[in-house]
């Protein structure tokens, strides 16, 4: 028999996802004929799947040892050095992601990620025990590509990551970006609805100028900040948020961003080898309910200095 105390990161859950999370050695069809059971127990009694977890909570599962011998998972620990924080507090990290980092471990398999960077920070500072974790881990709430730079939020407790993929969720996170595009677009701002279909066998996109049969609408809002001869500085709002949408978006209209070989030419006089798109700003526009991390509604971080600005001529 093994058992666990609910703490605050694991509050909140269901018993099967809580489950699932702490005991992943345990089949999902094992775990259901347990509760039924009895197998399971929550404060000594019966409790269902469905059943919500409170902080203090007791459950107990008497099944064979042979289901808890997964070792908590530390490949983090091989990660690299943290990448700059833009802000933190006791909640979250808001940190700006450099070029070539991805999010998450991908085909790859390096252990090298933003999010193991993140963890490994955290355990260094004593705040991640993944020793005392049941079922939370700190996480991403959002997610930019490989080679696209700038501000990526970090949950640092249960709480904070169901909040803010809430607020994300409902429009209440408000991103911007900056890119530099080929051309200057005209009018030099506008309001672009487009819609796409993915072909994931190909990762990338189809853009379309009218509805097409399992396809999404896709909104972006431009501003030319700066331009001269050959290239323009834009300020990017997403309206709604699709997959490669600024990339995708800003070819279709006969712009594409400079270095952005997947839907334009990556061909280009600045030297970029890549898209050059940073995810430039991030404020907080919270309604509804207050949370606990009110105190963020209305402000607004940068990365800081503007990383495209220097290549355009006077």
């Amino acid at each position: 028999m093994r058992s666990f105390t609910i703490g605050p990161n694991d509050a909140g859950q269901r018993m099967d996802k809580f489950i699932a999370k702490a005991v992943p050695l345990l089949p999902k069809n094992l775990m259901y004929k347990y509760l039924r059971l009895k197998r399971i127990k929550r404060n000594g009694k019966r409790c269902e799947i469905s059943t919500r977890l409170e902080e203090g909570d007791l459950v107990e599962l008497y099944i064979n040892d042979e289901f808890f011998d997964a070792a908590p998972d530390e490949t983090f620990r091989f990660a690299g050095s943290m990448v700059p924080i833009i802000y933190e507090d006791e909640n979250l990290l808001l940190v700006n992601k450099p070029e070539g980092l991805v999010v998450h471990e991908d085909e790859s398999g390096s252990p090298d990620t933003l999010i193991a960077r993140v963890q490994k920070y955290l355990a260094g500072k004593g705040e991640y025990r993944p020793e005392e974790e049941h079922s939370f881990a700190p996480a991403l709430c959002n997610r930019i590509d490989r080679n696209t730079t700038g501000l990526v939020l970090c949950a640092k407790n249960a709480a904070t990551l169901r909040v803010m993929n809430e607020k994300i969720r409902d429009r209440q996170v408000e991103k911007r970006y900056r890119c530099l595009v080929h051309g200057t677009p005209e009018p030099p701002e506008a309001r672009v609805e487009l819609f796409m279909r993915k072909r994931p066998d190909e990762n990338r996109i189809e853009v379309f100028r009218h509805p097409v049969p399992d396809g999404r609408t896709m909104v972006t809002e431009y501003r030319v900040l700066r331009h001269d001869r050959d290239y323009a500085l834009l300020e990017i709002h997403l309206v709604t948020g699709r997959t490669h949408q600024i990339r995708a978006t800003m070819a279709a209209i006969g712009h594409p961003l400079v270095g952005e070989g997947k839907y334009g030419t990556a061909e280009n006089s600045l030297g970029f080898r890549h898209q050059a798109l940073c995810a430039w700003s991030l404020t907080f526009r919270f309604t509804g309910e207050p949370t606990h991390l009110e105190y963020l509604n209305g402000r607004t971080f940068t990365v800081g200095d503007d990383p495209f600005t220097r290549y355009l001529k006077d």
